[in-house]
């Protein structure tokens, strides 16, 4: 059977526990699919933005999109295509079927109105012949407790505020509303549904054994919730009947460095723990510093995470805001024809403005690496040495440094 006569279309209720059996296939997972994981999939998937191959009836390879904001710099949300699931099983490698799935997606979402697409990439090289960039990345560290210099004396915050243990039902009814404020101040950070709550609090099925783990919030002097952190452990002693416990940190997310501190402070407090590790966190996370020996904080991964691929020019680059006042015209090149073209972007700290224009272009580049400048991670110094990106006009690339790179860098602490 060649590439082309495979079926690539969406799926139906009736495939959908083949369609998961693929997704595990790819992803090395066991390929058993309980009933109560079809069912909850059934009642939370968008079918019409869930795609399959399918080789004489059984599927082969998946995709799926759903319906997602990004927060981008300044803290405005645009509409996003948010892509998951993407496998295709080793029989049928290398046929293009990514492509196929991939295209009838992106035209959907850019019919749709969607300004961009997002996905975190498992693997580097795949993403960016579609048009993604990498825009965000993530560190983590393993923290030796017992080097930070942190007192073990501690006994809670000294700002006023508290620390309060608290269970899976008030993470359900606290945490919406503190990731909604959240996210407004985080440039990368995406939205959460109710489903994504009830998945991360072990009330709906999930494709990863679920363990419940511990969660705590931070309390300002006025009694507010201004942090949360869920945090795991495991049962590791030493042979001389020493705990040797390693804290491994879930989700921890903070309004303010006050916060953010004392949640910190607070897990490497815990009895018996030993060593913490991070998770997932923003590259320029402020934890080093809070520590009096940093050298106590070991990276351990240090990756791209957060892919970004610009669907409609105008709308993403006039929803950001500029640090730095300044007028670019860009050369945005893109195969797939979704979002090239010449634009005039005016940039202000108040957002742009951003229109198609005949003037001669300032700068030129890829749409991938369009999607890489967007959250103000990337240098368009960088780029252009690396000759992903060409000056026309001499000192445009310093211009495009000033617009588009950011103080702090964009963090998404989420998997989808």
């Amino acid at each position: 059977m060649t590439a082309m006569s495979l079926d690539v279309r969406t799926v139906t209720e009736s495939e959908l526990s083949d369609w998961l059996r693929a997704v595990d296939t790819g992803f090395l997972r066991p390929p058993r699919v309980p009933d109560d994981y079809v069912a909850d999939k059934l009642a939370h998937f968008d079918l019409a933005r869930t795609r399959g191959v399918f080789d004489d009836g059984r599927c082969v390879a998946t995709f799926r999109s759903f319906a997602q904001e990004l927060t981008v710099v300044g803290g405005a949300a645009v509409p996003a295509d948010a892509v998951t699931n993407v496998t295709v099983s080793p029989t049928h490698r290398r046929r293009g079927l990514l492509g196929r799935m991939m295209a009838a997606d992106l035209a959907a979402a850019k019919e749709r109105g969607d300004a961009v697409a997002t996905l975190i990439a498992a693997e580097y090289p795949i993403y960016g012949r579609y048009g993604f960039g990498p825009a965000a990345w993530v560190t983590e560290w393993a923290i030796e407790v017992a080097r930070t210099g942190l007192d073990p004396r501690w006994a809670g915050p000294d700002d006023g505020g508290r620390i309060d243990l608290v269970d899976l039902a008030d993470v359900r009814k606290l945490g919406p509303d503190l990731h909604q404020r959240f996210r407004t101040r985080q440039p990368g950070a995406v939205s959460r549904d109710d489903h994504w709550w009830r998945v991360d609090t072990g009330q709906a099925a999930s494709a990863l054994p679920w363990t419940e783990p511990f969660n705590a919030v931070y309390r300002s002097a006025a009694g507010e919730i201004e942090g949360l952190v869920t945090y795991a452990s495991d049962g590791h002693w030493g042979d001389a009947k020493q705990p040797l416990n390693t804290a491994s940190v879930r989700k921890l997310i903070a309004l303010t460095p006050a916060a953010e501190s004392a949640l910190w402070r607070f897990v490497c407090s815990v009895d018996w723990i030993t060593t913490v590790r991070t998770g997932h966190r923003a590259a320029d996370d402020l934890l080093t510093g809070l520590l009096p020996d940093p050298r106590a904080a070991r990276i351990v991964t240090q990756a791209d995470f957060l892919w970004v691929r610009i669907l409609d020019t105008v709308r993403a680059l006039e929803a950001r805001t500029y640090a730095v006042p300044a007028t670019l015209t860009l050369e945005i090149h893109d195969k797939d024809g979704l979002a090239g073209g010449r634009f005039r972007l005016e940039g202000t700290a108040e957002g742009g403005v951003c229109a198609p224009t005949t003037e001669s272009p300032d700068i030129a580049l890829d749409v991938r690496e369009l999607g890489a400048l967007y959250l103000g991670d990337e240098s368009a110094v960088r780029l252009a040495a690396l000759g992903l990106l060409t000056e026309e006009r001499p000192g445009a690339a310093a211009v495009a440094e000033g617009l588009f790179r950011t103080a702090r860098r964009p963090w998404c602490p989420d998997v989808f």
